[in-house]
């Protein structure tokens, strides 16, 4: 870590007396919080009312059994296990340790002070526990799993009282496919500040190691297309690829037409490649991969809707390996090979149905029901909540997120850049091209747009 032998370690009081005292309230049921960052407040929350740890809990648990791995995932971890041993004499200098965790929150190793690393098992801060939030709460390495960027977390700032004393930062690496977290990296201290340049060196830490993610999804992105191509010329099929996360990489003709997707245009960068927005398509490619994971020869079929279709198109699904690797997928439409995905398997992965929806406003966290939300709009980096209470930014970090969230609780995604509480849809309006557009039923009585893709849906959502 660039410079950080050279910065002593400072007192501070981790527990802050505005953070202990609206830590105290929330425990205790009250939702205002002032004086706490957002995404701690946020985090508090999803302790009480999602994963409802208890915040007198003394130490983590044993971690859960390994899951399925991938070569993404090695890479990740010997990647960070390089970079935090090279920093673990500068960090064991400021008294601190960093350690790397899996997906689940799972320590896999730690470097640092020996005294500090000897205090920490104290807490079963150490090799083989779980610091996710769902097992301790707010802490650096299972809030990072939750966010995005360095999430600095200190003192009470921790849902659990006995790591009070406690100050870290954590920051995940993400797939660049799925966007999902493989790994993180964090740094602890006790009773004293993080270095100044903790932080930059986190980031800096995960730019590095996803620089070589994305040259490996490049590569697979042009293998799938290679793959594709063969398929094209074997078959007379309508076909699409899709990655492994259910977007779209390069489709035909008519499997453009049916996704909402350019034709014929390959899309290897995973930034460039497009999200047809099927949930019933994304969520068969997701399970097609982890099926695949277990064994190579598996292919499924399912049906799906489609756009400007009323009625499901069947489409067989077979991965794509190169190396053991697995690639991708090759959508088959208007075919039904394979064994049938299980309605509930092909879904998306059953979870707690939201009560309310987390917004931010100033400095404070606002829990709104969800028949306050009329829609929500995606701007730049921020989702925005039309709301009873006015516009307000939402917790949620992508519409994508939101979505998948509310999904099943009467919300739809209309738009790109909207997802809508069909319950407060109050008139639909037809352009004179034949565009269509919501009438919400809030105060302004706000108008919301629905691209040419997402309409069928809309009709069949509201019977129309």
């Amino acid at each position: 870590m660039r410079d950080v032998h050279r910065l002593e370690p400072t007192s501070a009081n981790p527990g802050g007396a505005t953070v202990r005292a609206a830590w105290e309230r929330f425990v205790q049921g009250e939702d205002q919080v002032p004086g706490v960052r957002p995404v701690v407040a946020i985090s508090w929350h999803r302790c009480r009312e999602q994963y409802r740890v208890d915040p007198h809990l003394t130490e983590a648990p044993v971690a859960v059994a390994e899951l399925d791995r991938t070569p993404e995932h090695d890479v990740v971890f010997a990647e960070l296990g390089f970079r935090a041993a090279s920093v673990a004499h500068d960090v064991s200098n400021v008294g601190g340790v960093v350690t790397v965790t899996d997906d689940t929150g799972r320590i896999l190793a730690e470097w640092g002070d020996h005294a500090t690393l000897a205090r920490a098992s104290d807490s079963n801060l150490a090799p083989w526990f779980s610091w996710s939030e769902c097992a301790v709460g707010t802490n650096g390495m299972g809030t990072a799993l939750e966010a995005h960027g360095p999430v600095p977390i200190t003192g009470a700032e921790h849902w659990c009282q006995a790591f009070h004393n406690w100050v870290c930062a954590g920051i995940a690496v993400r797939d660049v496919v799925s966007r999902e977290p493989i790994a993180v990296l964090n740094i602890s201290c006790w009773r004293s500040q993080l270095p100044a340049s903790a932080g930059s060196w986190l980031a800096n830490a995960v730019t590095m190691t996803q620089r070589t993610l994305k040259r490996r999804a490049r590569d697979t992105g042009a293998e799938l297309v290679a793959a594709y191509i063969q398929a094209r010329a074997r078959s007379s099929a309508v076909l699409a690829a899709v990655d492994t996360a259910g977007k779209v990489v390069i489709a035909d003709d008519m499997a453009s037409v049916l996704l909402g997707v350019p034709a014929s245009t390959p899309a290897v960068d995973p930034t460039l490649r497009w999200n047809p927005g099927l949930p019933e398509l994304i969520a068969a490619a997701r399970y097609a991969s982890r099926q695949a994971a277990r064994n190579p020869d598996w292919v499924g079929s399912t049906q799906v809707f489609t756009h400007l279709a009323d009625a499901p198109t069947s489409i067989s699904i077979r991965p794509v390996f190169s190396s053991r690797h697995l690639l991708g997928h090759l959508v088959s439409f208007g075919a039904s090979d394979g064994a049938q995905l299980p309605p509930a398997e092909g879904s998306v992965s059953p979870r707690v149905q939201p009560r309310r929806v987390v917004a931010v406003r100033d400095n404070r966290m606002v829990l709104l029901q969800l028949p306050e939300v009329s829609f929500a709009e995606s701007q730049g980096n921020d989702v925005w909540l039309c709301t009873d209470q006015g516009r307000l930014r939402a917790a949620s970090l992508s519409l994508d997120k939101l979505d998948s969230e509310l999904a099943d609780v009467g919300f739809l995604r209309v738009h790109r850049r909207y997802v809508v509480n069909l319950s407060r849809v109050r008139e639909i309006e037809r352009g004179v091209k034949g565009e269509m557009s919501l009438v919400m039923d809030d105060r302004p009585n706000e108008m919301v747009p629905v691209s040419r893709r997402n309409a069928p849906a809309v009709r069949r959502a509201l019977h129309i």
